[in-house]
């Protein structure tokens, strides 16, 4: 882990001074996971042949024209979480419907990094089709946190969050639709950070809630949370809900100062279901932006308790629809014992899809059927303004919104996985910021008993900035992020 602890200009600056090459990353990527791998299962697919000729290319290039501008993560070793699809490499999205699927292109976001110039390492492990907080939806093996290998890293970007944790590779991509960057990334004691819906493209992000889904990074620390936000921010044509915004300099944001700035607390992020210990770690955090110069106060986002309810109801019913075109036909895994048509549909779904993704679609089709979607699709729509609108209040007089990224710690693998409810509502703090469609960030802010505790920071609309500066003043006054598990 050695070489992966260090910052991201040191590894350039070696790379440089020819004390470093492309090939010892990779190598030293590779030979991290084959010692810890076989504990953590962060990973799905290697790539371990194409990563050693992509690092040897840029070896050369390094070599051949040392006046060259290179790339923004340049010879850095990454893993893709395996909903995103990778031209030549299996993306399954941890399901067995897609267990044989070789896509013919790139997502946006693989190709923004391939221009960064990082290398890819492989496809990460997650729960199926993204859906799950604990990765143990995984139809192939649940991945385990590095912290403890008895708890879960969290959901759905597990696999992304542990192999960072765990020194496998330098960053990972991860996808967010109600938590599954920050909350795995507060597990883990990593740096996790979902952008504005719509600042990352989504074209090649394998669809889950359209209208929630957004790509974003996992990180060991802040600095180079906003070096890979900086590598895949920007508008894509491609993708029909990318924003045209200017993409400003987000490195230029770590400034470390925050003085004046002024920072909610929502009273429902601290109440009742919220671990003892996790409350303390927030108080303190506060306590040290606080040193720093900020002030805060408690607000309430009064719509809060109807988050959970409202967000099941919405990215179920979108599940639904885009799941629809699983029908062994096209791609994926078609069943071989069919008679008819209506037996290809029938048994391949039902043997391709896992008990979580059965029940979501379920969920989802009846929430969408006639006679009762003003009742409960129409309604989730309407509360969905309600909390958006809580957010947008707020923001006219704070900066930013500041409690835990979740309730409690990781919990035992196998505790919870039986009890769908009890999980769904381990992303009671992280699922109004999707619906409201706003940016927020996990840091690491302490443990609780052996076990990460995370901070997030949520701002406004395409202010990522604030988010960063604010996560990176507390971080360079913390050694919290330099905490790392003990394999």
């Amino acid at each position: 882990m050695s070489v992966f602890k260090q910052s991201l200009q040191d590894i350039h600056t070696k790379l440089s001074k020819k004390e470093l090459s492309v090939t010892d990353l990779v190598q030293e990527s590779f030979r991290r996971i084959n010692e810890v791998e076989p504990r953590v299962r962060a990973f799905i697919t290697l790539d371990e042949e194409q990563a050693l000729i992509d690092a040897r290319l840029l070896d050369d290039q390094l070599n051949s024209d040392l006046t060259s501008e290179r790339g923004l993560l340049f010879g850095l070793p990454i893993g893709i979480k395996d909903n995103i699809v990778t031209e030549n490499l299996l993306t399954t999205c941890a399901s067995q419907f897609l267990s044989n699927y070789n896509p013919i292109y790139n997502a946006t976001v693989v190709n923004m990094l391939k221009s960064a110039q990082a290398v890819t390492i492989g496809k990460m492990n997650m729960d199926e089709f993204a859906m799950g907080g604990s990765n143990e939806n995984s139809s192939y093996y649940p991945a385990r946190n590095p912290w403890n290998l008895d708890f879960v890293p969290g959901g759905s970007s597990g696999g992304s969050a542990a192999a960072v944790a765990a020194g496998e590779v330098y960053f990972a991509l991860g996808s967010d639709t109600g938590g599954s960057i920050r909350q795995p990334a507060s597990y883990c004691g990593i740096v996790g950070l979902k952008p504005t819906y719509g600042l990352v493209s989504r074209f090649g992000l394998v669809a889950f809630a359209s209208s929630l889904d957004q790509i974003g990074p996992l990180t060991k620390n802040v600095e180079d949370a906003a070096y890979v936000l900086q590598a895949i921010a920007g508008h894509d044509p491609l993708d029909s809900t990318s924003a045209v915004v200017d993409i400003p300099d987000y490195l230029s944001a770590l400034t470390g100062d925050i003085r004046g700035m002024r920072i909610a607390v929502p009273k429902e992020y601290m109440g009742s279901g919220v671990d003892a210990e996790v409350k303390q770690r927030i108080i303190e955090a506060l306590t040290v932006l606080e040193s720093l110069g900020a002030t805060w106060e408690e607000v309430s986002l009064p719509h809060t308790e109807y988050a959970v309810a409202t967000y099941y109801l919405l990215a179920s019913s979108e599940a639904s629809s885009n799941l629809s075109r699983y029908d062994g036909v096209r791609y994926g895994v078609r069943a071989k014992d069919s008679e008819n048509l209506t037996d290809v549909y029938l048994k391949s779904r039902s043997q391709g899809f896992g008990s979580e993704v059965k029940r979501r679609i379920m969920l989802g089709t009846y929430a969408l059927s006639s006679g009762y979607y003003d009742a409960y699709y129409l309604k989730a729509q309407k509360v969905r303004t309600l909390i958006k609108q809580d957010f947008d209040k707020v923001f006219e007089s704070y900066d930013l919104i500041v409690g835990p990224t979740a309730p409690t710690t990781a919990f035992r693998i196998g505790e919870q996985v039986d009890d769908p409810l009890t999980m769904y509502l381990n992303d009671i703090m992280t699922i109004p910021v999707s619906l409201a469609g706003v940016p927020a960030i996990s840091i690491p802010c302490g443990l609780s008993n052996g076990l990460p505790v995370g901070l997030q920071l949520i701002a406004k609309p395409f202010n990522e900035s604030t988010i960063l500066r604010a996560a990176h003043a507390f971080e360079q006054h913390t050694d919290h992020h330099q905490a790392v598990p003990q394999l």
